[in-house]
């Protein structure tokens, strides 16, 4: 059934579709809305049999998730940004120890400087962790996606992190099909652990391992993404098989079949793409886009595929590793690897910064016509850069980076000499 509803609604409803044991979860902007909702349908009785456990930080939600999960609960929760920092020692447990927890990850960029705002830092931060890591380009794919990953997690006995744009889709009031519960149970099926505590059968789950096992633990969850490769799409085209709607899968092209440019990207600026290379295909340019929906694990393969036509690849990023650049740039050259295109990396819209069809038209005919860096800052302001640097070299106590910026801008109030 169709509804207007806001993404975190959506989500809600979708996770809770799913009949959750235990939802742990502590508050951060912009996932607060999605366990608001848990909360609500938890204490009116309408999702049971649930437990919604308030915790006191990110690490103990994590924590209770990892114990409930353990115990045999469908267990879920969700976080954001220094959340997701403050609990990356229990998000390696989870996932080493083969727990099939679901989490929504609401993006949000990572401070210092304290922004609330959207960009892809907090997940891309934990990219190696083992967690699988779904992207949603748009609500709908945003509540799909979470069926489908618990689905995904108790098959392989993995965590998986479903990433959504925190505002731009979590706050976004959107048409979204909403299944039924029938729907839903005949697709996920009851939650059968692989392991777990059972007075009846003791085991130890979290044992001490030393050098003679430690490397083999690390490959098995290694081999487990690698059948996620497999499984991803299969899951999705199930999916699709019984809800009517293709949402998630490894990635998904537009308009690249003939394209000499392709843009490749993830989540809702996937849309605002797609605008552009739309009216850009008007003006007679062969420009396409590649969304990635499966981060981790990287699908080399079908990226490889996706874009062996092309002549010049560009990667947009809304995240970047300081010192270097790209980082999903890197994992998009290494499926390149061997083959003569001409690659680009740039990184927009961090900390919120709007990214615009006329800035993704002015860098993408840049990228046609050869102009285009191999590093891109889209829309950075130099000027205000160069100030800050020149303000350092001619001044020792020279202030705090962002302070000086705000005041360049006149946000504010200059300091009294």
């Amino acid at each position: 059934m169709f509804r207007q509803i806001e993404g975190s609604r959506a989500v809600a409803e979708a996770v809770a579709l799913a009949r959750p044991e235990v939802i742990c979860a502590y508050p951060i902007s912009p996932q607060t809305h999605i366990v608001e909702a848990l909360a609500e349908l938890v204490q009116a009785g309408s999702l049971a049999p649930c437990e919604f456990i308030n915790v006191e930080s990110e690490f103990a939600a994590m924590s209770v998730a990892i114990g409930a999960s353990a115990a045999g609960g469908r267990a879920y929760t969700a976080t954001a940004s220094q959340g997701l920092l403050f609990m990356a020692e229990a998000v390696y447990n989870a996932s080493g120890l083969g727990l099939p927890i679901v989490m929504t990850v609401a993006n949000r960029a990572i401070g210092a400087p304290i922004n609330i705002w959207n960009d892809h830092s907090d997940s891309m931060s934990q990219r190696d962790c083992g967690w699988i890591q779904l992207f949603a380009a748009h609500n709908q794919e945003a509540a799909d996606l979470h069926i489908q990953a618990f689905r995904l997690a108790e098959e392989l006995s993995m965590p998986v992190m479903v990433c959504m744009d925190g505002f731009i889709l979590t706050h976004a009031v959107e048409r979204v099909a909403m299944p039924a519960q029938a729907e839903v149970d005949a697709f996920l099926p009851p939650y059968e652990p692989r392991q777990v505590l059972d007075p009846d059968d003791p085991v130890s789950i979290g044992a001490m391992v030393g050098p003679e096992a430690f490397m083999e633990v690390r490959y098995l969850a290694h081999a487990k993404q690698t059948l996620a490769l497999e499984r991803i799409p299969q899951i999705a085209e199930e999916f699709a098989a019984r809800f009517g709607r293709t949402t998630g899968g490894l990635v998904r092209t537009y308009r690249t079949e003939d394209a000499e440019t392709v843009v490749v990207a993830l989540g809702s600026v996937l849309g605002t793409l797609k605008d552009t290379v739309d009216e850009l295909r008007e003006a007679g340019l062969k420009v396409g886009v590649l969304g990635i929906h499966s981060y981790r694990p990287f699908p080399l393969a079908a990226v490889r595929a996706a874009l062996q036509g092309a002549r010049r690849v560009v990667v947009l990023e809304k995240s970047f590793s300081v010192g270097l650049g790209g980082v999903v740039s890197t994992d998009v050259r290494l499926a390149l690897s061997g083959l003569q295109l001409h690659g680009c990396t740039v990184v927009a819209g961090l900390g919120g910064r709007a990214i615009t069809k006329a800035s993704l038209a002015r860098m993408l005919r840049d990228a046609v016509a050869d102009r285009l860096g191999a590093l891109t800052f889209l829309d950075l302001d130099q000027r205000m850069v160069e100030r800050q640097l020149q303000r350092e070299a001619e001044i020792r106590r020279s202030g705090p980076v962002a302070e000086n910026l705000l005041r360049d801008l006149g946000t504010v109030a200059s300091k009294v000499h």
